[in-house]
């Protein structure tokens, strides 16, 4: 769990991150905010509507990049979705500024955990810093 809230908290840190997914093979990148801890599991949040939901579900394997003040973050990992209205409601109680646009129980919010991960965590001085969870 400590490797977890690691890397939440760095993203957070970062405020945005960049999400990397694959359409027709080509790399499709943009920022993302939301990062959140729900039964031990790491989740990012988004629309059924958008074209980053249907690339995630085409194709799972997603990298996360940030950066935050002299160190970066970069996270490649399997998005899965979770359809339980418990792991949307966490999120947006996370995130209460989405909660104009979004409700976990609307049809288009959706959550996805981050499995088989590795996380790393670098500088310009020093060796990275290995995560995997």
């Amino acid at each position: 769990m400590q490797n977890i809230q690691r890397v939440c908290d760095f993203l957070k840190q970062c405020k945005v991150y960049y999400l990397a997914t694959e359409e027709e093979n080509q790399p499709r990148v943009r920022p993302f905010g939301t990062v959140n801890i729900f039964e031990d599991k790491l989740y990012i949040q988004t629309g059924k509507v958008k074209n980053v939901y249907k690339q995630m579900k085409a194709n799972p394997k997603i990298e996360i990049c940030g950066l935050c003040g002299d160190k970066w973050i970069r996270v490649d990992a399997e998005a899965v979705e979770d359809d339980s209205l418990a792991a949307g409601e966490s999120m947006l109680s996370a995130y209460p500024e989405l909660q104009n646009r979004y409700k976990a129980d609307d049809g288009n919010t959706v959550v996805f955990y981050l499995k088989g991960a590795t996380a790393s965590i670098y500088s310009q001085t020093g060796a990275p810093e290995v995560i995997q969870f």
